[in-house]
């Protein structure tokens, strides 16, 4: 396990905090790997210099587009019962597909962390860095939902 990692796994599970993220993913067009590595960077002192967050939306992107969407989009499709295919057989594919979406996201998570350096001081505010990240990633920066996001992760 990577340090990154385990903080994700460990903040996603807190309360409203995949609630807050899925709103963000859902209703802003934004990354979750991307905005939890932003708010880990936060809490454990790391630095995000403008070369780095495009660095990381950058690589944020990548995996989007190749995997972390097209998986998403069929795990997705065989989330409701579909015609002429078995519900036993469609339930067990969306398990795997699932499975190798959470690779997918979980690749790109050791690819963030590997941008960024030791950390180097005391723990920042996370909204500084959640917002930082989406206005590189996206034109709106959804401040407010991000705020949520911030104020829900854990100390």
């Amino acid at each position: 396990m990577s340090a990154f990692w385990d903080w994700a796994l460990a903040a996603y599970r807190a309360p409203a905090v995949s609630e807050a993220c899925l709103d963000l993913q859902d209703g802003a067009g934004q990354n979750v790997p991307l905005l939890l590595w932003a708010a880990w960077t936060a809490e454990t002192g790391r630095t995000l210099d403008e070369d780095t967050i495009e660095a990381a939306c950058d690589a944020a992107r990548a995996w989007e587009g190749v995997a972390v969407l097209p998986l998403r989009n069929v795990r997705r499709t065989l989330k409701k019962p579909i015609p002429d295919i078995g519900d036993a057989g469609r339930e067990a594919l969306r398990e795997q597909v699932k499975a190798v979406e959470l690779a997918a996201e979980r690749f790109l998570m050791a690819d963030l962390e590997a941008l960024i350096d030791a950390p180097g001081g005391p723990a920042r505010p996370a909204i500084d860095a959640l917002v930082a990240v989406a206005r590189v990633w996206s034109r709106v920066v959804p401040r407010p939902a991000l705020t949520v996001l911030a104020e829900r992760l854990p100390a």
